[in-house]
């Protein structure tokens, strides 16, 4: 996949090393040429001087054959802007913005565009949202037969109750990450668009989980 990078911080050097060594390619995009030194010679992407939220700068950047865009500039405003111009002008899918003000992020969640506020932020979150698949182990106990994972899951599950997610995939729901908080579902939980779901399960049992949670709930069991 190619990915999309606004902003050359120490958050944009680390998520665009930590995409490369995945195998994808990437380019970031900052208005201070300077910043691009973080990336080090040892960097194979583009690098593309100007504001990321311009649309010919984007262009330049690769956004139309890109798969990802992430926008992790200093600036709220110029981030929720990019972010929004790669979703709604080009129709990247996955998108991710990162906010400094955790109010914010909540609103910019209900408008459709997944955020990461500063105080929670880690490569690993942005990473997940940028590239939304399989099992990422969160906690193993001692004698590695049992974790807690983020799993992503398929779209199909959006509108049915956690009670029918756990009894067709025989995973148990330890809790949701919804808007940027945990949440401790009941069995009338509803999943929603953006949800984050964290299961716990035997380590065994982990490619099972994964291919019954990224089909529709009529195929899970099948």
């Amino acid at each position: 996949m190619h990915v999309v990078i606004m902003g050359c911080g120490r958050v944009g050097s680390t998520l665009a090393h930590s995409l490369e060594q995945q195998g994808h390619t990437v380019a970031v995009i900052d208005q201070d040429p300077k910043a691009f030194r973080r990336l080090g010679s040892g960097f194979g992407g583009r690098r593309v001087t100007g504001v990321g939220f311009d649309q010919d700068t984007l262009r330049e950047a690769g956004i139309e054959e890109a798969g990802a865009f992430a926008a992790v500039s200093s600036g709220d405003n110029s981030n929720i802007i990019a972010a929004r111009v790669a979703r709604e002008m080009f129709g990247i899918e996955n998108v991710a913005a990162r906010i400094y003000d955790p109010r914010r992020a909540e609103v910019y969640q209900r408008l459709g565009i997944p955020t990461v506020a500063t105080v929670r932020w880690t490569a690993d979150q942005m990473l997940r949202r940028l590239l939304p698949s399989g099992a990422e182990p969160l906690w193993r106990d001692p004698s590695g037969g049992v974790q807690l994972a983020e799993v992503h899951t398929s779209p199909g599950w959006i509108g049915h109750k956690i009670s029918r997610l756990q009894e067709e995939t025989g995973a148990r729901v330890a809790f949701l990450t919804r808007l940027g908080e945990a949440i401790l579902p009941s069995a009338q939980t509803v999943l929603q668009e953006g949800d984050l779901v964290h299961v716990m399960l035997r380590t065994d049992e982990v490619a099972d989980v994964e291919a019954a949670f990224a089909k529709g709930p009529e195929e899970a069991h099948s």
